[in-house]
């Protein structure tokens, strides 16, 4: 899995996988878009505007994996 955020575009996008072929996008509402692989797995996730959707956690995207934290500061 791959975390990236766009400061300048303030879009935060969760890749699951590498892409193998069409991708078609879902439009999920105005600021959530999942990116589906032709075999109907999910590629990734999109989150438009992602410093108010993640301002439960103080302008940070938070990435744990195991007893490993990082934080990442989101445009404000």
């Amino acid at each position: 899995m791959k975390l990236s955020y766009d400061p300048k575009a303030n879009i935060a996008y969760m890749r699951f996988h590498e892409k193998s072929g069409t991708v078609t996008t879902l439009k999920i509402s105005d600021e959530v878009n999942i990116d589906l692989a032709a075999d109907g797995s999910i590629y990734g996730i999109e989150l438009l505007n992602a410093n108010q959707q993640l301002s439960e956690d103080h302008g940070r995207l938070i990435v744990e994996t195991g007893n490993k934290r990082q934080e990442i500061e989101l445009a404000a």
